[in-house]
């Protein structure tokens, strides 16, 4: 499969589009107090860069963001690939950008919040692939059942 990936601005009918089915996938999983979902305004917003996967007719395919909240910090946020094209490297390469700007930003760690309960397996399995690695609630998310964390350190004098 053919696709290009760029930052792009969330506030765009195809990403608002894309934001509601994560949100429709997500919002049976977990109670509404346990979900922690960027608005596209929030994510518009200047610590926030989303990357669009697109393919070559422009369709949009996925999207993943970068919340940088200082040097030592940043997340993952609003990490979503169409059901139609998992599988297809749509989502590992969105999440290689992802990376490579914190990298890029000089931050120490990217973490990142998911749903904690068995429906989201292979989304742990997706992280972990990647590099990630448990770690604890971090900022003010509440460590519940419900979430599950994960994170990855950068050797800041390597970059």
């Amino acid at each position: 499969m053919t696709f290009v990936i760029a930052a792009e601005t969330p506030l765009q009918d195809d990403v608002r589009a894309m934001v509601r089915e994560l949100n429709a996938h997500l919002n049976p999983l977990s109670p509404k107090e346990y979900q922690f979902q960027m608005t596209v305004e929030q994510m518009a917003e200047p610590h926030t860069t989303l990357f669009v996967a697109r393919d070559g007719s422009g369709g949009a395919l996925g999207m993943g963001a970068l919340k940088t909240h200082d040097a030592s910090l940043a997340e993952v946020k609003r990490f979503w690939t169409r059901p139609a094209v998992r599988g297809a490297g749509v989502g590992r390469a969105l999440l290689a950008r992802v990376i490579e700007l914190a990298r890029r930003k000089n931050i120490a760690r990217l973490a990142l919040e998911t749903g904690g309960t068995e429906p989201f397996a292979a989304t742990w399995r997706f992280y972990e692939a990647a590099g990630f690695g448990r770690c604890g609630a971090f900022l003010d998310y509440p460590d519940t059942p419900y979430s599950r964390f994960y994170d990855m350190h950068f050797d800041r004098a390597r970059q």
